[in-house]
């Protein structure tokens, strides 16, 4: 089986779109998404459909459950370390305290910038 057809139909159904709506925004011949049942797709036709649901080609293909595009590690990008941890960290299975995520952050900070 193909999980290439149901996270497009979950994708589609994610935005309030039926299969044959993204076809035509796609400017696809009907009936083309539902050959993912059936066959394999292009690379070139994956990365369309991955371009136009702004998810990763692995996701499509079933070989990862993280829709997010991977980027290349952009460094000039700041990091909210503090909303990480808020929004990550658990001890214990109960959410870490503000003490807690500041002290957290604080530590991250300092060993980012003596690296």
């Amino acid at each position: 089986m193909f999980p290439t057809f149901e996270k497009v139909r979950e994708l589609a159904r994610k935005k309030g779109l039926s299969l044959n709506q993204v076809e035509e925004k796609l400017g696809y011949s009907k009936n083309t998404l539902y050959s993912l049942k059936r066959q394999k797709v292009s690379s070139e036709r994956l990365q369309e459909i991955a371009d136009y649901f702004n998810v990763s080609t692995d996701y499509l293909l079933g070989r990862t459950d993280n829709p997010k595009i991977a980027t290349d590690g952009d460094a000039s990008a700041p990091l909210d370390l503090r909303n990480i941890a808020a929004q990550s960290m658990l001890f214990d299975g109960k959410p870490l305290t503000e003490e807690d995520i500041d002290f957290i952050t604080a530590v991250l900070e300092a060993h980012l910038k003596n690296k």
